[in-house]
Order: C-alpha cells, then structure tokens, then sequence
C-alpha cells in the first residue's frame, strides 16, 4: 500500500521530535555531572538595574532582596528606573533611596510601553562594569550574583549569565503548571549551554558586561522580547550567554488562563519579531545560525505541524464515525460489531506513543535535576495535566501569535 501524504508528514514530525529528544538526551548524559559546575566567582562591583511599571505592590520586596544579596554593600548599586508608573512605585522606591546610599531611582520622561528603554537609561548610568539586570516583581537567591559572575571573569567573550527562573508561587493550579514548565525550560537551557547555544537571558535576573552591551548596542526598544534580541545580537558579534543551574530567582507567574495566554503571545511574537531580523544568518554566522535559529524554527514547525496532524486525525475519525453511525442507523445494521474493532497497534501508533513517554521522562528528569522533586511528586495531577493538556495549547497560540505577527497589531 502507497504511503499517502499524512503518513509522509507523521513520519517526519516523528523523526525531528525524536532527534530532538535523542540530542537532548546524549547532551545530558554526557555532561551531567557537571550540570551543578559554576567557575569560582569574586566580589567585584556590579550595579544592578530594575526597569519598573505600576509594580508598587512588588517593588519594595524586591529592592530588598537585591540588598540581601551575599555581596558587600559598597560594591553594590542599585538602579530603579520607573518608566512613569502611574501608581505608588515611584514613592516606595524614595524611602529606599533615602534609607540606602547605593540605591538610586531614575524616573523616565514617558512611558515607553516596554522594559528595553528603561533598562538602557538604567545601563547609561551605571558606575560598573558588570550589570545585573532584574524585574521589578522577582526575587534572586543570596547566592546568585556570586555562583553566576565567575562565568564573565573567566571568559572575556561571555557577555551574559542567566540561572534557573522559578515560579515563586506553587498556590494556583495554573501557578503549578508553570513551574513545572520553568523547570523543563530551565533544564533545557542549560543543555543548550553545553553546546554554546544559549539563547536567551531572561528578564527576571540576568548579570551582563557593560561594555559588551555598549558595543552591541544595547537592548532593542522595539522588541517585545529584549531579553532574547540581546543574546542573538551578542552572538552575531562573537559572544556567548552562559547559564548557571546553581542558583535561581523566583519570578512571579501569570494567575489566570488569560494572563498566561497574553504573556505567551508577546514571547512567541517577540521571537518571530528577532527570527525576522536575524533571519539572513540563517545556516552561517556560527552558533547563531547554524543552530539557535534552526532550533527556534524547527520548534515552531514541530507545533504547527503538531497541531494539525491532530485536528485532521480527530476531525477525519469524528466524521467517518458519525456518517457510519447514521448510515447504520438508516440502513437498519448493527452500528457496531466487536469482530470490527480492531486493537492491533501501528508504526504510527507507536511512534506517537514512544515520543510521548520520552518527552514525559524529559520532564520528570528535568524536574529531578532542578531540584523540584517536590513539585514532581505531590503534585502527580498538575504533571499529567502538563504533559497531557497544557502542552497542547502552545500550538494555539503559536498560530494565534502569527495571525497577530503577520497583522502587525499587537502591543506590549
């Protein structure tokens, strides 16, 4: 029998998924080990910049945990730049500065609408050479600043540091959700550093080095998605981003499924928004795109395709269903029989299930290595759903990003 165009579809899905997991797979026998490995850091000075909008409820936890940071004080400041909150941020902000030498608040001129701007101003007026970028609604480890800057003393062409982002709420059914996801991105990240090819800092805590975002040009006000535009701009001109497993900041999570779908769309636009500029690199420039961009794409194809495999194979067997249910009934004939069920299973059958279960003992693994046993094992409900239900929806609203992407109507 010919295979037919499907089955030619499935079959590749198949084979990039498997790769996929088979690559991730030897990467991290290989390096397991030294999963935890971190180059031996020393306290130099580092300012730390905080873009800030109406976070008036989260602004004052956050200044102090960056003041409990294990790092002496006089070689730390702190650059809040507001980016005309029009809530309390501002005012809350003023009794730090009052109460702390090293904290400094600038207010910009307008609201520009994103975080790329007023973490430029924040990086234009810092005093050091090494800068912490983190949000205003996060909360580093005591220990981050010291397990991540040994990866820029050591090497000059590391221009950015990244740790493990954690849900900092586990109360929310969605809030779980997202942690276990956190987890497997964080896990996957680091794999990816094993092979030079991290490709994002993430907002939440990043340590950078200031000449390094000078010479690049500093963060993409246009972008939706900065945190991701500056790796790729770094890479493009001959640098890394590392990512240290060995600590972690704890970042507050979308509370509702609308919030979560919102957050989702601006990531995935921010990132067709950088595919679309870097484009022209695509299979050269190094790592950049010999493989970052590659993987970004062959990702989203993997949904897409994902998706509407899915939908063609439940919406053909729905209606072939229906229509022999309703000619059975007219023609008066058993709508069923057992001698026709057929329980023999397929090739496609079991790939699909073999991609399944290899991508859940990803996940379970991955939440092993980032310490989240506990997320993993109380919680047997919430990683079911994850791998089951929540996954699912990525391929929705990848499309709905590129319906907005291609319109051009989206905002921050």
């Amino acid at each position: 029998m010919a295979i037919g165009t499907i089955e030619i579809i499935f079959y590749i899905y198949i084979f990039i998924s498997l790769y996929m997991l088979s690559l991730m797979t030897i990467i991290y026998f290989q390096g397991r080990k030294e999963l935890f490995s971190y180059p031996q850091g020393r306290a130099e000075p580092v300012s730390i910049v905080v873009p800030c909008y109406n976070e008036g409820e989260s602004i004052g936890k956050s200044i102090e945990a960056l003041l409990s940071l294990d790092w002496p004080k006089e070689m730390l400041e702190i650059i809040v730049v507001d980016d005309k909150s029009t809530d309390n941020s501002a005012e809350i902000v003023r009794k730090y500065v009052k109460k702390y030498r090293n904290v400094t608040l600038i207010v910009n001129k307008r609201n520009s609408g994103g975080a790329a701007e007023p973490t430029n101003i924040g990086v234009k007026a810092a005093k050091y050479n090494y800068i912490a970028v983190a949000d205003a609604d996060s909360t580093p480890e005591r220990d981050a600043l010291i397990k991540m800057i040994g990866f820029l003393q050591e090497n000059e062409k590391v221009g950015g540091v990244t740790c493990v982002v954690a849900g900092k709420h586990r109360n929310l059914f969605i809030e779980k959700l997202q942690a276990i996801e956190y987890a497997v991105i964080a896990f996957s990240r680091k794999l990816l550093d094993r092979i030079d090819s991290v490709y994002v800092t993430p907002g939440p805590f990043a340590l950078y080095r200031k000449k390094v975002l000078l010479e690049v040009g500093l963060f993409d006000t246009k972008s939706m998605t900065q945190d991701i535009e500056i790796v790729w701009k770094m890479l493009k001109h001959g640098y890394l981003a590392r990512m240290c497993l060995a600590t972690k900041v704890h970042s507050a999570t979308p509370t509702t499924l609308k919030g979560w779908f919102k957050q989702r769309i601006r990531w995935n636009i921010g990132g067709m928004q950088t595919i679309s500029k870097y484009r022209g690199f695509f299979l050269k420039k190094g790592m950049l795109g010999a493989f970052v961009l590659p993987y970004f794409v062959l990702s989203w194809i993997l949904g897409i395709v994902g998706i509407g495999l899915f939908t063609y194979i439940f919406t053909k067997r729905v209606l072939i269903t229906y229509l022999s249910s309703k000619l059975s009934l007219y023609a008066g004939t058993d709508v069923i029989r057992f001698s026709e069920i057929s329980l023999n299973p397929t090739i496609l059958n079991f790939f699909g299930v073999a991609v399944f279960f290899l991508g859940a003992l990803f996940s379970f693994i991955a939440l092993g290595v980032v310490q989240e046993r506990a997320l993993r094992n109380k919680n047997p409900w919430a990683s079911f759903v994850y791998l089951t239900l929540y996954l699912t929806f990525y391929p929705l609203v990848l499309i709905t990003s590129f319906y907005k992407f291609f319109r051009g109507k989206y905002s921050w």
